[in-house]
């Protein structure tokens, strides 16, 4: 299994997209807003790990670190109707969570974005999409070709990235919201 991914600015982006995928890919807002609209108010996050450990190369450069730093990371799964929809890892050094004053390690089951969101100082980098490698993902929804994003949402020079891959159950989901009957 691979464990490289080239992520990709819009701008790079192969233009075949389908628009859902591409809407979902590049929603601007909360995505956590997005999913509990879709959910009907049925959404939770699932916490699966979170603590300090190697950040891997990929991350470290996103967030200007060297090599090998250790951050803060916390993966959990975004779910409609009890079912994994998003598969989320967030990310950063502990010089950026003191700086931004962010508590990540008490955060539970309340969403990350509802704190990031909340603070009109974080200006958001712009979107990067890969096909997430499957051997970065969870054992239990391991699969190739799941189409992620990240971006880093920044306070100054201080960030939290922030990696979002779309579940199959998100895409029958959002396909079914859209069909009429």
């Amino acid at each position: 299994m691979s464990d490289f991914c080239s992520w990709l600015t819009a701008d790079r982006l192969a233009p075949a997209l389908e628009p859902m995928c591409h809407d979902w890919l590049h929603e601007p807002g909360s995505l956590t807003r997005r999913l509990t609209a879709l959910a009907c108010g049925a959404f939770n996050v699932e916490p699966l790990r979170e603590g300090w450990q190697p950040l891997r190369p990929d991350e470290c450069t996103a967030l200007a670190l060297p090599r090998g730093s250790t951050g803060w990371v916390r993966e959990v799964y975004l779910c409609g109707h009890g079912q994994p929809w998003v598969f989320a890892r967030s990310v950063a050094s502990r010089d950026a969570l003191q700086a931004l004053g962010l508590d990540l390690q008490h955060l539970g089951t309340r969403p990350l974005g509802h704190l990031l969101f909340s603070d009109k100082a974080f200006a958001r980098t712009p979107f990067e999409v890969c096909h997430y490698p499957a051997a970065w993902l969870p054992e239990a929804i391991r699969q190739p070709q799941l189409w992620g994003r990240r971006s880093c949402f920044l306070r100054g020079t201080a960030g939290v990235l922030v990696a979002e891959i779309f579940l199959p159950a998100l895409w029958k989901a959002a396909q079914s919201a859209h069909t009429p009957l």
